[in-house]
């Protein structure tokens, strides 16, 4: 029997992490695998996209892991640790990892792989960040401070107005993107606080 179809029987056909049944594949855990069940788990396209892509990240995506944690298989722990770790700015991941428990060994492997992520995100990893100081992560909802005239578009986006499902500009860490009044618009983070 290989990997995969091991995966499948202990997953019962479904995304280990969120429990999605489409579009499942074979994830090595890393930072080393050894091409073995123990190091592997099964994951949809969504997850995969996202674990590999921090700019990708829907952090409400990751609530899955509310249930997912609790699993006794230590590859699919290790995965949820990097993701509510990753997420922690967003404060209810900060809960979650309160409540997880982690044998030593475990908790090796998911700082290991942590690590050597979080190095390579911080040197070139453009953040977001709200009036506040708050990570702002593509589809948050954010508030509008103060009333902004829209080039071009001859209105203005009023004091309070909620923009919610926002994109990220990913080459420039002071714009994001929204909605407004039926307007597609650039907007500066320092005139948003996010929403909670």
């Amino acid at each position: 029997m290989g990997i995969e179809q091991e995966l499948q029987t202990r997953s019962e056909s479904k995304c280990e992490l969120c429990g999605a049944e489409n579009g499942l594949a074979v994830y090595d855990v890393p930072p080393t695998s050894d091409g073995t069940i123990d190091q592997a788990i099964l994951i949809c396209q969504t997850c995969q996209t996202q674990i590999d892509d921090p700019a990708k990240v829907d952090a409400n995506h990751w609530r899955c892991l509310n249930d997912s944690m609790w699993t006794p298989v230590p590859a699919v722990q290790v995965v949820a640790w990097r993701m509510l770790d990753r997420l922690r700015g967003e404060g209810w991941p900060q809960d979650l990892l309160d409540m997880l428990y982690l044998e030593d060994e475990v908790m090796s492997w998911a700082k290991a792989g942590a690590e050597s992520g979080a190095a390579d995100q911080n040197d070139d990893e453009i953040r977001h960040l709200d009036s506040n100081g708050a990570l702002l992560l593509a589809g948050d909802t954010v508030t509008l401070i103060k009333d902004l005239n829209v080039k071009g578009a001859n209105f203005t986006a009023k004091r309070g107005t909620a923009v919610r499902n926002i994109s990220l500009v990913h080459d420039n860490a002071e714009q994001i993107e929204g909605r407004v009044s039926g307007q597609h618009i650039v907007i500066l983070t320092q005139f948003v606080k996010k929403s909670t």
